[in-house]
């Protein structure tokens, strides 16, 4: 119970590693509060509590400024504080850069950064020290493959983001760290399969599988358990880090040599 009794709040919480993270707090103990525009919410919702868990959603677009302060505002008002942020909401459509719209560049934009951004302004006038967990990714600041490039940018930026607002909050108690996963099973990585071959993603999740030293992508339990050793005093000394977690992906200089 590492996280007894504290406030959670996490984006993109409904599914994929949102919720990965959202079970692993609330079995640590945490009080969570997600917010998220996906339909599964409400049904997410249901399902933890009817578990026991001291669980709550609100229905929000994290682009939309006055909703994530009304949503923020609130969680304060019914707990009285905020202890963890964590900013997993995030999106990925592949397209090559010079087919790329400015509104499917804006898409990511707006969500990845911007969103990351409006959530962690709101939390923090609400928060007596604690923890900011970012979601970024190994794509972007170690690896990129090819229609990305919206995706790469937004994530990449996730860790100057990490590393400008852990400086100014040191002062504040406020530790800031970032998540950078290699592949973990969510239906984000199932629509990217989909896009890369309609007629048969499990090919693709395969390749990505076969590619890894592990064998296998990550589950968002385990990737859960890495944002609640992140959000608890166990990493207390721990801020302004980038944290790997991809099985070995990145690991590999070639995929033919050695014994």
């Amino acid at each position: 119970m590492k996280l007894k009794d504290k406030v959670a709040v996490v984006t993109g919480g409904a599914m994929g590693n949102g919720l990965g993270i959202s079970k692993v707090f609330l079995k640590e103990g945490a009080i969570v509060a997600i917010l998220d525009f996906s339909d599964k919410l409400a049904d997410t919702i249901k399902v933890l509590q009817g578990e026991g868990y001291n669980v709550f959603g609100y229905n929000v677009d994290i682009r939309d400024v006055s909703k994530v302060n009304g949503a923020i505002k609130d969680i304060n008002e019914r707990l009285g504080h905020i202890d963890i942020v964590v900013n997993n909401a995030g999106v990925c459509r592949l397209e090559t850069f010079l087919d790329m719209s400015d509104e499917l560049r804006d898409f990511h934009f707006d969500i990845n950064i911007k969103g990351t951004w409006n959530v962690t302004k709101a939390a923090i006038p609400y928060m007596n020290g604690g923890s900011i967990i970012n979601l970024s990714s190994v794509t972007g600041p170690m690896v990129a493959d090819s229609g990305e490039v919206a995706y790469a940018t937004t994530k990449a930026a996730l860790i100057g983001f990490t590393k400008g607002l852990a400086a100014e909050l040191v002062d504040k108690n406020i530790r800031v760290n970032a998540i950078m996963p290699g592949y973990i099973m969510t239906p984000m990585v199932e629509g990217m399969a989909k896009e890369s071959n309609a007629e048969n993603p499990d090919s693709v999740v395969n390749g990505i599988a076969a590619g890894i030293p592990m064998k296998r992508l990550g589950t968002i339990e385990e990737l859960g358990n890495l944002a609640a050793f992140l959000a608890s005093d166990e990493s207390s000394y721990i801020t302004g880090q980038g944290i790997v977690i991809d099985g070995g992906s990145t690991l590999p200089e070639t995929m033919t040599m050695g014994v």
